[in-house]
């Protein structure tokens, strides 16, 4: 099995969209992890979302996070 390492989904380019704190960009960063990402509801402008998955899928966000953060902070 690989490691969360070897399938962490690219960082580099949700670097600068997390600085800023797009919800777009992390949930695209959980999807690409392997979550499941479903509209609970919407009321007006502002959605309700839940995020699931594995405990592997989580590693993985976990560690796409920690690796888009340093990206940012190195940049």
């Amino acid at each position: 099995m690989p490691t969360a390492e070897k399938r962490t989904p690219s960082a580099v380019s949700l670097a600068g969209a997390l600085a800023v704190g797009d919800a777009d960009a992390l949930l695209a960063l959980a999807r690409s992890a392997g979550m499941l990402v479903t509209l609970d509801g919407q009321i007006g402008r502002e959605k309700y979302q839940s995020v699931a998955g594995s405990l592997r899928a989580f590693q993985r966000f976990a560690a796409a996070l920690r690796d888009a953060l340093a990206t940012d902070k190195a940049c």
